[in-house]
């Protein structure tokens, strides 16, 4: 991306005068995240004649997404686009996907980021391998109030060995939770052990029909998990020749992952718990629920799972290899200086939480919400996307893009498309199953 074309106050060494005016200045909104929400926002912005930049920690945009690259989604592409970058790129003669397909996350970042990216009104405005590392407001602390609000942000970028200061009006953060995934543990806490055995552990949904088809192929696997992207592993696992696996649960009954199947609006979701559930009642699978792992031991290069298992303490020995699907939390280390209003359970935005918390909501009983239910203490900051819902496996791709809409209709102005509802979505309410009276989530 060419940054030279950049024509807002870019700062290295100095600041504006502290007496700035926001309303009436010419700063950027920063967008924090190069992935499909941050491009989304991007897209607003730019259709708005508004002026931007997209900060991406990794070499291309949609990076994270590269790294589940080979998994198909639930949903066709007619609700994974955002309706103002389709605008745009139609106007550039862009070649669609067929609507009603399944992309995979390779299609997504291919086809449509990238595309959305190259667009003469984004490109330029996009820098790479560029790391937010600290984010505050303009010659003040977290606990000063006086003229808070009058202040620009200034964000604290890593570059090829480099800090830059760059100033804005607003923030966008869309850094999502990929790269913060949660561990094996089942009191959720990061262990020395656990650190030192990660090359036998893999985090997220490995590729394991192509790439590290090697390291799990003639093995035997944990896979620690319940949602989907645990079922999508096992699936791939039981493809390969000589493959053992072992499904370690939290859940009280494996049948609580099953979701939906045939009722699930979303038919692709409802197949995968579909095959699942056959997978398990073939015996296939050595299947232990609800197992809570404490610590992992490595003896003569085999791994030993410790754990309890009902309330009595259980082991699960000789494994090669684990895949740990046990999900992802956001990362607030780069805004200590921001005042957030988090949830203190589900670290999602705090008018978030009662609509998505999945100890209450299954995956369809979100209600959409806008800028509102976004707003920050600190004005003109948001978290958007999946970091916007913490550690909630709810998020739905089109969710996000209603959010940036939002906020770029209220940062330039239009409060009523801000409160205004226009998202368009299939009816997901069946992605759980009812236990004894209990709705189960995704």
């Amino acid at each position: 991306m060419n940054n030279e074309k950049m024509s807002f106050n870019i700062l290295t060494n100095c600041c504006s005068s502290p007496e700035s005016i926001l309303e009436e200045s010419n700063l950027p909104t920063v967008i924090v995240g190069a992935g499909p929400v941050g491009l989304a926002a991007a897209a607003h912005l730019a259709a708005k004649n508004e002026q931007f930049l997209i900060i991406e920690a990794g070499p291309t945009v949609g990076h994270n997404i590269l790294k589940w690259g080979h998994v198909r989604l639930f949903s066709p592409w007619q609700y994974n686009i955002d309706k103002v970058a389709l605008k745009l790129l139609e106007e550039s003669h862009w070649k669609a996907p067929v609507m009603k397909r399944l992309p995979f996350g390779k299609d997504l970042v291919e086809d449509y980021l990238i595309p959305l990216a190259n667009l003469p009104q984004i490109n330029p405005f996009i820098k790479l391998n560029a790391k937010v590392v600290a984010i505050s407001k303009q010659g003040m602390d977290k606990m000063k109030d006086a003229n808070r609000d009058g202040q620009s942000f200034i964000l604290y970028i890593e570059e090829e060995g480099t800090t830059e200061r760059i100033e804005a009006k607003a923030v966008i953060d869309a850094t999502g939770t990929w790269a913060q995934p949660n561990p094996v543990n089942a009191d959720n806490v990061w262990t020395k052990g656990e650190e030192l055995l990660s090359p036998h552990i893999t985090y997220g949904i490995p590729n394991i029909k192509e790439s590290e088809r090697i390291k799990f192929e003639q093995k035997r696997v944990a896979v620690v998990g319940g949602g989907h992207s645990a079922i999508n592993t096992i699936l791939e696992l039981a493809e390969l020749e000589g493959t053992e696996i072992v499904w370690i649960l939290r859940k009280n009954r494996v049948e609580e992952v099953y979701g939906g199947e045939s009722r699930d609006a979303l038919p692709a979701r409802g197949q995968l718990g579909s095959r699942i559930h056959q997978l398990v009642d073939s015996g296939k699978i050595s299947v232990h629920t609800p197992f809570l792992v404490n610590e992992i031991s490595k003896e003569n290069g085999k791994l030993t799972i410790h754990g309890t298992m009902k309330n009595e303490r259980y082991s699960i020995d000789n494994i090669d290899e684990i895949i740990a699907n046990t999900g992802s939390r956001p990362n607030f280390s780069f805004l200590r200086e921001i005042r957030l209003d988090i949830d203190s359970a589900i670290e999602s935005v705090s008018a978030l939480a009662p609509l998505i918390d999945p100890n209450i909501h299954s995956c369809g009983t979100v209600r959409p919400h806008g800028e509102a239910e976004l707003r920050q203490p600190e004005k003109n900051f948001y978290l958007v996307g999946m970091k916007s819902y913490g550690r909630a496996p709810t998020f739905l791709m089109a969710t996000g893009y209603e959010q940036v809409r939002s906020i770029v209709a209220h940062l330039t102005g239009d409060q009523d498309a801000a409160k205004r509802v226009e998202l368009d979505l299939p009816e997901t309410g069946v992605c759980s199953t009812n236990i004894g009276g209990k709705s189960s989530c995704c």
